[in-house]
């Protein structure tokens, strides 16, 4: 008989390698950017913020914080860089006033994470209470990673369109909170539950948006309105 122990395993690496499909879902995303040359409306915060999540997780996972956590390492890691090409790619063909939106996110994101790296190496000096401060700190940024495609979702509401909320990037972020749940509850870990549980919430109110606004989005105008505004970025250009 498998143990309790054997399972929440493989739910692990399950909840890994779902995990990375939630960092590469928007590559058709960002194809479609490349392509036109232009964001349009999609919005980069989704990714701004997940960059710093990963980021935490990844100094969470560290030896001296958090010992052997190196799956915690592996991912988010590799979900640092995915990210970081993701946003070089909004900063490449946003115009200039949302381009300095961006850098000014990454900037405070930069000074925030190097504060908290030197106050918790600085002031704690035992793994356990590294691990409750930095686990704190992942918990809160766990959950704005969730929380960010508020705006995507107020906007969808808004124009009654789903141009601009990438179907796999919702269907990711519901099925990664739900494994991570299951994960959670196999061995109660409410630092795990609860943001993966507001994760999938959200998960499931981006997909019944979606259902309910898909069939009022109107696609060809979209793509002809983008089209223009590529235009008229290569005529200023």
């Amino acid at each position: 008989m498998v143990d309790t122990g054997t399972i929440r395993t493989v739910v692990g690496i399950i909840g890994n390698v779902i995990s990375l499909g939630l960092f590469l879902s928007p590559i058709p995303t960002f194809w479609r950017i490349i392509k036109l040359k232009t964001v349009a409306d999609f919005k980069p915060d989704p990714y701004v913020a997940t960059l710093l999540n990963c980021a935490m997780w990844v100094f969470y996972g560290m030896p001296f914080v958090h010992p052997d956590s190196i799956l915690v390492i592996t991912i988010n890691g590799a979900g640092f860089v995915i990210e970081l090409i993701y946003i070089t790619i909004f900063i490449i063909y946003s115009p200039g006033s949302k381009r300095q939106k961006i850098f000014i996110a990454l900037v405070i994101e930069v000074i925030f994470f190097v504060i908290v790296v030197f106050v918790v190496l600085y002031c704690f000096h035992t793994t356990t209470r590294r691990s409750l401060i930095v686990g704190i700190i992942c918990i809160v940024f766990n959950i704005l990673m969730y929380a960010s495609p508020l705006t995507i979702m107020k906007m969808v509401i808004k124009t009654k369109s789903v141009k601009y909320m990438p179907f796999y990037l919702s269907l990711a972020s519901l099925l990664n909170g739900v494994v991570w749940v299951v994960y959670a509850l196999l061995k109660f870990d409410i630092n795990i539950l609860i943001p993966n549980g507001l994760g999938a919430i959200s998960g499931v109110v981006q997909l019944i948006l979606y259902a309910t606004f898909y069939r009022t989005t109107r696609w060809d105008d979209d793509d002809d309105e983008i089209n223009s505004r590529s235009e008229v970025q290569m005529s200023n250009v």
